[in-house]
């Protein structure tokens, strides 16, 4: 009598959870990427964004190096670009600044609100506006008044990309270099949760003038590549959406529900099976 009841009951109780499975596991169908991209071996070419390179906006901290053939000649210019640790606001003199995100430390010179910066023995410089590779021709043509054959590198101290919500790491990054798509970003911070919705990620973007602007990203669809915010600027901002499946998840209410259910169907089963015998 035992061996017929436990046989009929845990005949049935598997039921419950391949039910309750199929019911969780319906809400990851939209987790793939680029699923437009057929499942085979044929090679498809998909278009890439054209890349412009950024301009220089105020608030920038830009890493400025000057270099000759004697490295203590340039030394009070490219002070302002050593990192200084524990720093939690832009500051500095001489129109250096410093900054700290978290863990990681940036310095160089400050983009002032005149879209000027200050170097020194050099002088100032208007560098809103130009691209890195404008601006280091600028500074190298300065220099070439002070120093033989020197050579200028600029580049992005505070190139920061913000990504948030439904990612594993959320944070403010900032990035190695300019050239930023946003599936670097995503991948900088760890990738999508599985309750991170694919199709309906948002970008917010300066558009300087004083107002951002709104893009909706669907990562499901592989023309992303071939849109103009495929390429990040600085100051992105990037909000990954929950899926309903996350509010499900943290539904209290609902989570008593799912669990009264189970505990009904699991003594309707125990009934059906003494009945049953």
């Amino acid at each position: 009598m035992n061996k017929s009841f436990n046989w009929r009951f845990f005949l049935f109780t598997p039921v419950i959870y391949l039910s309750l499975m199929f019911a969780s596991c319906s809400s990851t169908k939209n987790i793939k990427y680029f699923a437009d991209i057929p499942d085979s071996g044929k090679t498809i070419t998909i278009p890439i964004a054209n890349y412009t390179e950024p301009k220089i906006q105020v608030d920038d901290i830009m890493t400025i190096v000057v270099t000759t053939v004697d490295p203590s000649a340039t030394l009070s210019i490219n002070q302002g670009n050593i990192p200084i640790n524990n720093v939690a606001t832009m500051a500095g003199s001489g129109g250096s600044a410093s900054m700290a995100l978290g863990a990681t430390t940036v310095s160089g010179y400050l983009v002032d609100k005149q879209g000027n910066v200050q170097i020194p023995i050099l002088g100032e410089f208007h560098l809103v506006g130009l691209t890195t590779e404008e601006a280091g021709q600028v500074i190298k043509t300065a220099a070439g008044k002070f120093y033989k054959d020197a050579s200028v590198i600029v580049r992005y101290a505070n190139f920061k990309i913000t990504v948030t919500g439904e990612v594993t790491r959320p944070s403010v990054y900032v990035m190695p270099n300019e050239k930023v798509s946003i599936l670097d970003a995503l991948s900088v911070a760890g990738d999508l949760t599985i309750y991170g919705k694919r199709e309906n990620i948002l970008l917010l973007r300066d558009n300087g003038e004083g107002t951002k602007i709104a893009y909706r990203i669907n990562l499901n669809k592989s023309n992303i590549m071939n849109q103009p915010y495929y390429y990040l600027r600085q100051n992105d901002f990037i909000y990954v959406e929950p899926t309903q499946g996350k509010a499900a998840a943290n539904d209290l209410g609902q989570t008593r529900t799912i669990a009264i259910i189970s505990s009904i169907l699991t003594v309707v089963i125990v009934i059906i099976s003494r009945i049953n015998f």
